[in-house]
Order: C-alpha cells, then structure tokens, then sequence
C-alpha cells in the first residue's frame, strides 16, 4: 500500500493486524492499521468477535427474564444493567419506589461505578506495564464484591433488582460494610494516585496520545468519563437528575486535553466523588419497603396468596405472564460508570417485549477510536484502548 505524506513524499505502507488476538484487545476486537514506520497512518476497526445476540434474546421471555441477560452487558458493573433497565420498564408504568429502594439502588450504582473504574483503570495500567496497581485495586474491589455476595449469594452477574424494587431488602449491617469497603477503595485510589499522578514513565506513555477534542468527542456521540476528560461537563445525574441525585453533594471530574492521561485521572477522581455519594446515601437509609405496592409490578405478600383469590390469580398471572407495560416506546437511560445506557423499549401490552434496543456507552467509543488512532505510535494502541474501556459484552451485544 502506497500514501503520500503531507510533504509530497511517496511511502510504502504496511499493514498489520492489532487483534483479535492481541492481549490488550481481549480477542473481540480488531484494529486493521497501516504504518508509516512505527507510526499509524489510517486504521480501520472492527467488531463481531464476540455477538452475544442480546437484543433478540430478549423477545422470547418476558420483561423479568431479560434481567439476567442485562448483567452480561457490561459485567464489570452488572447492577447498573439491571437497575438501568428496570428504571426503564417503570417509566413506562409511570409508578414511583419507595425511599427505602431508591437509595439502595443509589448506593448499589454508586459502589458499581467504582468498582467498573477500579477493573478498567487496573487492565490499563497493567497494559502500560505497571502491575502493582493491579493488586491494590483488585484487592479493594474484592471488599465490594463481599458485600454483593452478602446481598444477593453473587458476585458478578447480580440480578438483584427487579421491576418495581429489589430482589429482597439489605441485609443487617449492610450500611457498615458498604462504609468499610468505600474506605478500602479510597485508600486503594490515593496509593495508586501516589504511585502514577506525577510517575515519569506513565506521563510519556499518556499524556498527549490519542488526543481528543471537545467538539470530536461532541460529534461522535461520546458519553460519560470520556466525554468528560475531553472537557465536556456533561453528566446525567446532574443534567437529567433521577433518583434524587440534585440533592446529593458531587462533583463533576472535567478533563482538559481529551488524552488518554484525562480519561485515566477523570476515573480517578470519580472513585472518590462517588464515595461521596455512596456515604450520604448510607446515611439516608431508613427502614421502609423496597418493593412498590402497585399490584401490576409487585408480587403479594404469602398471606394475601394464601388467603384471598384475587391476590392468589395476580401472582400467578406476574410469575407467568410477567409484567405488562402498556403499548407504547420509551427510552429512557442512566449515568453508567461507561457513559449514557439507555434502554429504547417498545411494548405491544403483552407481557414480553416487542422490541428492546440498548444504547451502550462504548459502542460510540469504538467507533470513533480508527480517527484517535490516526498519527499516534504502535506503542500508543494499548494504552488509549485501555483508556476508552471497551466492554465486549456491550459493544457486540
């Protein structure tokens, strides 16, 4: 393959594959790159190593069955899949949780934000050759990964919400073991800050690669931490507030160079403001029910079943028919730990969805990162990979 560089010299271009098979794509993806030397003069990407068929999936049960498959999505956060798409279903309902679940559901996105920034911060320092780090934050996502299993029996895929609440309440002492995990992961992000925040080697290999722009960022449809590091202060909770989040004291991480260092540091720094968030929301928990009351999402009480037919006929009508939106579209979508996840969910008013169409943060992100590639060096691909955190499981849904 032949180019012209911008001086009018005539170059012969080689071609490489960068995955599948590489280590830092994870076997899903691959990048087609033509290189002028050690430098990446066009790159062309490409997905499908990994389709999941989700969306299809999803038609043949009913609205509770697609739960399980929402946790595969991004399962370095599972919970925020679930309670992403069950904020869906309810909208389309129209009905409101009670406190009690509206600030679990807080705690449990929160305490997932960080531990989905903990993986993709740890997997892209280890891809930079930097793996203490790896260590201090596995160790401190494990604190949290004791509390899902406390909570639900679970530690990855989770499914502990449901349509209209939750799974079952928190368990005693649940407060006191989300408080103690926050600190094991606090202190983990400020040993790791230590260790790269002004460390030489991760500042060359960061700053400065794979820039981009505010308006770049804006025209590809980014979202989330990325968009943020680019200098765009956008944010869900703030912008489009939901689950109480405006009365919540938080601080938006802005970047400034859109480089791969600013989406590393915006993730930083939102670890701790999440562990803002999760600390009051600790504090607001007060006893109370976690299920709504509305007998077309929730499930009666045994004692109702065992003593009154009407409540016997609903919940076997909800175990076997499921929830029955009314007909209609609706999209509705979350702050993920990655960016917007949305959920665009037509409903014919039968108790299994028409059509379900997921909005995932990274999608958008890797179909920009041939552009970010452009210009950059070999050695720049693994780290500003990292540094977008594709989640496979979302993007090739």
């Amino acid at each position: 393959m032949k180019a012209r560089r911008p001086d009018g010299e005539v170059v012969e271009l080689m071609t490489v594959n960068i995955g599948p098979s590489h280590p830092a794509t994870h076997g899903t993806l691959r990048v087609f790159a033509a290189l002028d030397g050690e430098t990446i003069a066009a790159a062309v990407c490409e997905m499908g190593y990994l389709h999941r068929g989700f969306e299809k999936m999803v038609e043949q049960g009913t609205y509770q069955m697609v739960l399980p498959y929402t946790d595969r999505l991004n399962y370095c956060s599972a919970m925020m899949n679930n309670i992403a798409f069950c904020k869906a279903v309810e909208t389309m309902f129209g009905v409101e949780l009670p406190e009690r679940c509206v600030t679990l559901r807080v705690i449990l996105l929160e305490l997932s934000r960080m531990i989905d920034h903990l993986v993709c911060n740890g997997a892209n320092l280890v891809d930079l050759g930097a793996l203490t780090n790896f260590w201090y934050f596995f160790n401190a996502r494990e604190r949290v990964y004791k509390v899902w299993e406390k909570l639900c029996g679970a530690r990855l895929t989770n499914t502990v919400t449901r349509i209209g609440g939750m799974y079952r309440d928190a368990y005693p002492g649940f407060a006191e073991d989300v408080l103690d995990a926050v600190q094991v992961v606090e202190e983990a992000t400020h040993e790791v800050l230590g260790l790269i925040e002004k460390n030489r080697i991760f500042i060359d290999r960061t700053k400065d690669i794979a820039v981009v722009s505010a308006e770049e960022a804006i025209s590809a449809g980014w979202t989330g931490p990325c968009l943020r590091a680019s200098g765009v202060d956008r944010d869900l909770r703030k912008d489009e507030p939901y689950y109480g989040y405006e009365t919540y004291d938080f601080e938006t991480v802005i970047g400034s160079a859109g480089d791969t260092y600013d989406r590393i540091m915006v993730r930083m720094y939102e670890i701790l403001e999440s562990a803002k968030i999760v600390r009051q929301a600790a504090m607001r928990l007060r006893p109370g029910p976690v299920n709504t009351s509305d007998p077309r999402l929730s499930l009666p009480s045994r004692e109702q079943v065992y003593h009154d037919m009407e409540a016997l006929i609903n919940s076997f009508k909800l175990i076997y028919e499921g929830v029955r939106p009314p007909p209609g579209e609706c999209y509705d979508a979350i702050e993920a730990a990655n960016g917007e996840l949305g959920f665009y969910i037509v409903s014919d008013g039968s108790g299994r969805p028409y059509r379900i169409k997921v909005r995932p943060p990274c999608f958008t992100q890797w179909a920009h990162y041939g552009d970010m590639l452009t210009g950059s060096m070999v050695a720049d691909v693994a780290a500003s990979l990292g540094s977008i955190n594709i989640i496979a499981g979302e993007l090739d849904r």
